[in-house]
């Protein structure tokens, strides 16, 4: 038992830094909302609207990128470190390669409102937002280079300090572009998509200063010449990020989708739903941070050819994240009605948001789990199994269950967004069940390889 509770400690320390920063970059969003709404309905809405268009796009660009965490950290953990500013370079490379296509389709995709027939003015309004957060987003994909580069060698806290100066500088960029201080134009809600553009630079080189002046990453020199793109390492590269991404797609577009399916059946459904969505997106943060913290621990212990080592991480922060989703879970139960009432003094979505939040408490460890598993396959380096499993689970199985239980009258009368709260429940069991076995695949294939001195990292 003492191999598994020696672990605790560190994985804290590594997830504490992670989880901060990760709240930081909700607040933000919260920020653009609140301050957007206090304008008018049709600013709060355009911030909204295209926030459901750039944010599936910065993640499937963000998920690229994640792939190069359990390269540091497996090169680190090998004592390969003389690798590693050629794996953080090509990564730069990459991230251009995948940012520009990112980039057009965020730019013309405004377009898409004229299809869906939205009111002019709202059009207008999301479009100037699209267009302005656009100029920032080369800057957020090179700050995910660094910042995996920066965590991929158990470094976290550089992310947690950066991402409170990035909401310091958003909150006053949002007040001064919104309501036109200093001589400036007021730009209502599109000054939130400016202000976004304006903090990613900041962050950027806030991010590009320390890397440069810190003892543990400066001995790295990142910066003091640039590697030729290696086609055959980027391309690996990519084929091991590409599932990450796509996997996070698959998740972000099922809450999306429902959404929107939901739509017709009311607004007071809808928010309800919203309540529920919005909060347990803040409790996700606690297993996501921790998983980020797993990744990064297992790629170490394979670096060090300790695979016995990185078994007991995962399977220890599996069991840690439970004890912690059953916290939430206990928490969500007893505070369901008092949670919706931080949201809305409206009755009918207190009651219902308290319903949902009934059922995210069910699913919680579920979703701990499976958000730990696939972080522990990270740290593997096996990524495409995550989005075979993720896919499966929450669009094969989780959504036609939800459709059926919601919208339909086949099995039990249309249950409305509490069917589909069953089937996120569903899909959430069946990825976490499935990616345990596959960790289990995983565990035997490594100690195989260990015990017939096969290496168990290959850079990239």
């Amino acid at each position: 038992m003492k191999p598994y509770l020696s672990e605790v400690p560190r994985l804290l320390r590594l997830c504490g830094p992670i989880l901060v920063a990760q709240m930081a970059q909700t607040t933000m969003s919260f920020v653009d909302t609140v301050m957007a709404g206090q304008v008018s309905a049709t600013d709060l809405a355009a911030v909204a609207v295209a926030t459901s268009f750039w944010l599936p796009l910065i993640l499937l660009v963000q998920g690229v990128i994640m792939a190069l965490t359990p390269i540091i950290s497996q090169l680190n953990g090998a004592r390969r470190q003389s690798e590693v500013a050629s794996a953080v370079h090509q990564g730069f490379w990459l991230t251009i390669l995948v940012t520009l296509p990112a980039m057009l389709a965020l730019y013309y995709s405004p377009q898409a409102l004229h299809w869906m027939e939205v009111e002019p003015l709202l059009a207008e309004k999301t479009a100037g937002y699209l267009h302005a957060i656009l100029w920032g987003m080369p800057a957020y994909a090179l700050y995910q280079v660094l910042r995996n580069f920066s965590e991929g060698l158990s470094h976290t806290l550089p992310t947690m300090v950066i991402s409170f100066i990035g909401l310091l500088v958003n909150v006053p960029a949002n007040y001064v572009l919104i309501h036109g201080k200093f001589g400036l134009p007021a730009l209502g809600g599109v000054g939130c998509g400016y202000a976004s553009a304006v903090m990613f630079w900041v962050m950027l080189v806030g991010m590009v200063i320390y890397t440069q002046r810190s003892p543990l990453l400066r001995p790295f020199a990142i910066f003091s010449a640039l590697s030729a793109p290696d086609w055959p390492r980027i391309g690996r590269l990519f084929r091991l990020g590409l599932p990450i991404a796509l996997a996070i797609f698959c998740e972000v577009t099922l809450f999306t989708v429902v959404a929107l399916l939901l739509a017709p059946l009311g607004a007071e459904i809808v928010a309800g739903h919203q309540v529920a969505i919005n909060f347990s997106s803040i409790i996700f943060m606690i297993p996501l941070s921790l998983g980020m913290a797993i990744t990064i621990r297992v790629g170490h212990c394979l670096g060090e050819n300790q695979p016995g080592k990185a078994k007991i991480i995962s399977i220890m922060g599996i069991a840690l994240g439970c004890m912690m989703a059953m916290g939430t879970a206990l928490t969500t139960i007893w505070g369901r009605y008092w949670i919706g009432g931080l949201y809305t003094d409206n009755i009918e979505v207190i009651q219902l948001a308290a319903s949902l939040l009934l059922l995210a408490s069910f699913y919680q460890i579920s979703d701990s789990i499976q958000v730990i598993a696939a972080a522990a396959l990270r740290g593997y380096k096996d990524t495409q199994t995550i989005f075979y499993i993720t896919f499966m689970s929450f669009w094969l199985c989780g959504f036609p269950i939800g459709m059926v239980l919601g919208m339909t009258d086949w099995v039990v009368p249309a249950m409305g967004p509490h069917g589909f709260w069953i089937g996120f429940l569903v899909g959430l069991s069946v990825s976490a069940f499935s990616l345990i076995w596959r960790l289990r695949v995983i565990y035997a294939r490594v100690e195989h390889n260990s015990r017939a001195n096969r290496p168990l990292v290959d850079g990239m």
